[in-house]
């Protein structure tokens, strides 16, 4: 295993860290090899990444914005998560068509279906261009000045890296702004959905199991990208033919043991690993615990809603599963914080760093100067939360918002445009608004009761009014604004002008959306908040800067930024409390110990409950042979007889100690060789604080088996001709 120098262990821990963390920069990955090689990796560096010859990193994908993928044929078949494509797969159901309950298959690429404004992003090389992005900047620079410079330096850089070419170049800051990165990509936009399993396997354990482990959830689907007929990107048309990548990834059936060397290869999107102490403290215990109680009363009346009807539930899946996402992690990223008493090492290393950097002049004001942006800046961040989790909780209120920058447009031919779009949403809005009503205005009036109670929200009453007072205030702007009634909303809309502005504007939806926004967005507040960050960036760039040169022997990786990286570990267990052990693994058999008709989250597909009940796996299953001893004593004789017993199972899930984040969801896990053994969807609970901080005991990966991926597709949906597009890889 790897030895990094966590920010929280070189305290007073006397040992250096053993962990297996990092996300590593594929252009640099050589500096990892022998570490890598020494963990039990069997490739080189230059098998993953390699601007000369085909590589790995030519199989994977930047999915969309927020997500992986990886190609597993030459004909631009690739897998990734079923949440991942979860958007996308609900944009083509319907009630009758409900490819997000029932799960779908293209039989033929006729049948695969188009997904507009789907992007599919492959790498073609990358480059460092940080003395090209720092020209003209010196040390003395003023911030603005040097933001300036760089945005100019990073504009010209793309334009001459993009001229002549279909290519697109992104420029990314790295450690702060301390070094740049140029990355030169193919985007492809014609991107189509091939296949994806029922929710009841692909979404197996729902909200109730996301993040935790045991895992049993089959969340993968399948898209195909499609290229014209020189195999490059183009916009949909019916002439495209699917694309064929440079390199598709090979698929082993090996499966995993525990220790065996694995490595993610994807795009993570954010972590903060190098903050201080107090911006740990803010997100931890201050930001975390406002956005769970808020999120918490729009998940009770979005589920309540959703087990009345198959319609409401299609209609507010996506929604939930992604309100819950967030408040799920934000949970457990607060106990593992204050597990690993984080805010209090981050302070014992800051003061470490304090002594080191007393006789440094660029260095020993840093720190404090952190602390007084922080202490400025937390009662700001404290309100912006409310307002986006409070606020913004409601339809209703994200309409007002709507007709406010309506309301304070004063161009008529913007306005005579944005009013006749408004016309058509209505008819849209209201064609469910009898049902979505009763929702929207529960999770309106409560939120907004939950902001006045904290005391952030004086425009709903004094401290001194009763509450019951303000609820009714509530109820009576939600049932008496026009936004609410559709027939004088589309007449007001009808003779719409920049004059009537002002009408709108005390509309008394569009009046509180206006108050809170005053509020919470305060012109002066916010660009002195701004100017504050700013100067946190500064001083962070050189607070990262002042730590590598603190600290010269420690391998620094840079925070993720959803760039390609590569993560590396091992497959392990651990144990999350006194007294229980997780194992690595898990099986089919897990799935019908949790099923539970009368939960949805726990429903079993009946031919699933066929295939294990005969133990139809195919050659994707696994068998296990146990041993019962038998002890007798007769007549003073001792009697020993061992018998053996084989039951077979079906692989579903694994975890392993890479180091992860959101955007790797839907990242192939790769085994020694570099061939496919997994797709990454999740992390463990108890490890959702490596964003922030990393506990090698802890933090571990959730990772779907691809046997139980290649056996949904084969055995269960009977889709094997996709799996005979792919290359199935067994040494056993």
């Amino acid at each position: 295993m790897k030895r990094i120098l966590t920010l929280f262990a070189v305290l007073a821990l006397a040992v250096s860290a053993m962990a297996d963390e990092g996300m590593w920069i594929p252009m640099l990955l050589g500096r990892n090899e022998a570490d890598m090689q020494k963990a039990g990796m069997r490739i080189t560096a230059k098998d993953i990444y390699d601007i000369n010859n085909a590589c790995l990193k030519d199989a994977i994908i930047l999915f969309n914005q927020g997500c992986t993928g990886e190609f597993v044929s030459g004909q631009g078949l690739f897998l990734t998560n079923h949440h991942c494509g979860y958007s996308y797969i609900t944009q083509h159901s319907t009630v009758e068509h409900d490819y997000l309950t029932n799960g779908f298959w293209a039989t033929t690429h006729f049948e695969e279906l188009p997904c507009p404004g789907l992007t599919a992003t492959r790498l073609v090389r990358m480059e460092d261009v940080t003395a090209q992005v720092l020209e003209g900047v010196t040390a003395e620079t003023p911030e603005a000045e040097r933001n300036a410079i760089v945005e100019s330096n990073i504009k010209k850089l793309k334009q001459r890296a993009e001229n002549g070419t279909h290519y697109k170049a992104v420029i990314k800051p790295f450690y702060y702004g301390n070094q740049y990165f140029m990355y030169i990509n193919e985007v492809f936009t014609d991107v189509r959905l091939v296949g994806a399993p029922p929710s009841n396997i692909g979404k197996f354990g729902g909200d109730t199991d996301n993040w935790m482990w045991p895992r049993h959830t089959g969340d993968f689907s399948m898209f195909r990208v499609y290229a014209n007929q020189d195999n490059l990107p183009a916009n949909y048309s019916r002439n495209n033919v699917p694309y064929k990548p440079l390199k598709f990834l090979e698929i082993s059936l090996d499966g995993v043991e525990e220790g065996d060397f694995t490595f993610v290869f994807g795009y993570p999107g954010t972590t903060q690993r190098y903050v201080t102490s107090d911006a740990v403290q803010l997100a931890a215990n201050i930001e975390n615990p406002i956005r769970i109680d808020l999120r918490t009363i729009r998940l009770k009346h979005y589920n309540k809603a959703m087990n009345q009807s198959p319609a409401q539930r299609l209609k507010y899946a996506s929604r939930v599963a992604s309100i819950a996402n967030g408040w799920k992690k934000w949970q457990g990223e607060t106990q593992g914080i204050n597990r690993l008493e984080g805010v209090a090492k981050k302070r014992q290393f800051e003061e470490r760093f304090q002594q080191w950097a007393n006789d440094k002049p660029q260095y020993y004001k840093v720190l404090p100067q952190l602390k007084e942006d922080y202490d400025y800046l937390r009662p700001i961040e404290v309100e912006l939360t409310y307002f986006s989790e409070a606020v913004r909780a409601s339809d209703f209120m994200n309409r007002a918002n709507t007709y406010r920058q309506l309301a304070n447009e004063e161009d008529e031919i913007k306005v005579a445009a944005t009013s006749s779009k408004l016309k058509e949403e209505t008819e849209k809005y209201f064609a469910d608004f009898e049902q979505h009503t009763v929702v929207d205005r529960a999770i309106f009036i409560e939120t907004f009761l939950y902001m006045w109670r904290a005391g952030y929200a004086p425009y709903l009453g004094a401290e001194n009014v009763e509450a019951a007072a303000v609820e009714a205030k509530l109820a009576k702007i939600y049932d008496e604004s026009m936004l609410n009634n559709k027939e004088k909303l589309l007449k007001f809309l009808d003779g719409y002008t920049v004059k009537s502005g002002k009408k709108l504007l005390k509309d008394p939806a569009v009046h509180l959306y206006d108050q809170a926004y005053n509020m919470a967005y305060d012109p002066q507040k916010i660009s002195t908040y701004r100017q504050r960050y700013q100067d946190i960036q500064r001083l962070m760039r050189l607070y990262v800067k002042g730590m590598m040169e603190m600290q010269p022997d420690v391998n620094f990786f840079p925070d993720a930024n959803l760039t390609l990286r590569v993560a590396y570990g091992h497959v392990e267990g651990f144990r999350p409390r006194d007294g229980v052990y997780y194992k690595p693994y898990s099986t089919l058999r897990g799935i019908m110990e949790k099923e539970n008709p009368d939960i949805y989250d726990y429903v079993v597909e009946p031919k699933l409950k066929m295939l294990y009940s005969v133990k139809d796996f195919g050659p994707y299953g696994i068998e296990k042979t146990t041993y019962d001893t038998t002890w007798t004593d007769s007549a003073n004789v001792t009697f020993f007889d061992i018998s053996s017993k084989t039951t077979k199972d079906m692989p579903v899930g694994f975890i392993a100690t890479n180091h992860t984040t959101g955007g790797n969801s839907g990242s192939p896990v790769l085994n020694a060789d570099g061939r496919l053994i997994g797709i990454n969807f999740d992390r463990c609970w108890e490890g959702t604080m490596s964003d922030l901080l990393f506990d090698p005991d802890y933090c571990r990966n959730i990772c779907l088996d691809i046997r139980y991926c290649l056996f949904i597709i084969d055995k269960f949906a009977g889709a094997k001709y996709l799996v005979d597009e792919m290359t199935l890889v067994s040494s056993k």
